[in-house]
């Protein structure tokens, strides 16, 4: 999965998304903090590849985008909203291959604007990266070439707090930074950045009115975190060998950054800091259980204010979540299976 694939929906229950042989599904509160309900498949009954990005707008609507094949061989993109966890998603809608036709050619990414137009993007056979982007009153527009080459792993695209679109993406030896100049304009590649980054650990974050900061694990284990325009800096050791889960929520009264990851003991390792003060220090805390190897963890923002965590396993299922306690500090309540 790419994205925030735990994420609160419009109605303040949260919820999770995963792939699950042929389809996509979904699960979701019952009620704010409340049970579980079980998976239920969205999108309708169109066939899927095991592929499965999910971006969510500041409407609080998700916007999913997979794979499907069409033919011997070849496969098309195909793109579903969710407006609230309790009802239905609107079935896939095609939205073709950036060329034109042929298999997969990488792992979406998608991206939703302030004006809710989710934004499409691929990489192309060329090795660079396509996009296509919804229309305002409904439509796509056609895919466009955003250029690059020598693309490598899943794409990070982002919304900032501006609401314009960016996107992330790693090459051997850089990053490169695609992002839109006005709304709805074609983000355009303003910056490419010398670094070591470890395959398919790119994670990006709105931190502030100006800038997004992209996390990633370099050649020497340490988890960095760059805005363009600036250098990279190491904040900390990576716990484990996948990517982080990031997002921003206020601490004891300040604007703070939490990650978190599956540690090399199977447990999910917390860390906090000061927004966009990656100097001021961060160290890793575990908690839970020990999970599968194949564990992903994502971070979402309960409708209290408060940090949640959600681990699954895609091979089995199993989803365990854990929220911050009411107390100072980043204390967790204890993990539960759902």
């Amino acid at each position: 999965m790419n994205g925030d694939w735990f994420i609160r929906g419009r109605d303040g229950r949260l919820g999770v998304y995963l792939s699950s042989g042929d389809a996509a599904l979904c699960r979701a509160e019952h009620g704010p903090g409340g049970s579980w309900a079980p998976p239920r498949k969205v999108g309708g009954d169109q066939k899927l590849h095991p592929v499965l990005a999910i971006g969510q707008g500041a409407d609080r609507y998700a916007h999913l985008v997979s794979w499907r094949p069409t033919a011997p061989g070849e496969s098309g993109l195909v793109h579903s909203a969710h407006f609230q966890p309790r009802l239905a998603a609107l079935d896939w809608t095609s939205i073709g291959h950036p060329d034109k036709k042929g298999d997969r050619t990488g792992a979406p990414a998608v991206a939703v604007d302030a004006q809710g137009r989710a934004h499409v993007f691929v990489r192309n056979k060329a090795t660079g990266v396509s996009m296509r982007a919804q229309k305002e009153k409904g439509g796509w527009d056609p895919w466009r070439d955003l250029k690059g080459c020598d693309v490598e792993g899943e794409l990070e695209a982002v919304t900032g707090e501006s609401g314009r679109v960016e996107l992330y993406a790693a090459v051997p030896g850089a990053l490169l930074h695609w992002r839109q100049e006005e709304p709805a304009a074609q983000p355009v590649l303003e910056e490419a950045m010398e670094a070591t980054v470890r395959p398919g650990t790119l994670r990006a974050l709105a931190t502030s009115p100006e800038s997004t900061t992209l996390f990633y694990t370099d050649d020497s284990g340490d988890v960095c975190a760059w805005r363009p325009g600036g250098k990279p800096v190491a904040v900390l050791a990576a716990a484990g060998s996948g990517p982080v889960a990031a997002v921003r929520c206020e601490l004891d009264g300040h604007d703070c950054t939490v990650l978190a990851q599956r540690s090399a003991s199977g447990r999910v390792a917390f860390a906090a800091y000061p927004t966009q003060q990656e100097t001021a220090g961060a160290w890793w805390t575990e908690s839970g259980p020990q999970l599968p190897a194949d564990a992903v963890v994502s971070l979402a923002v309960d409708e209290d204010g408060r940090v949640a965590a959600a681990a699954l396993s895609p091979s089995t299922g199993d989803l365990l979540v854990t929220r911050r306690k009411d107390e100072p500090g980043l204390a967790l309540e204890a993990w539960r299976s759902v």
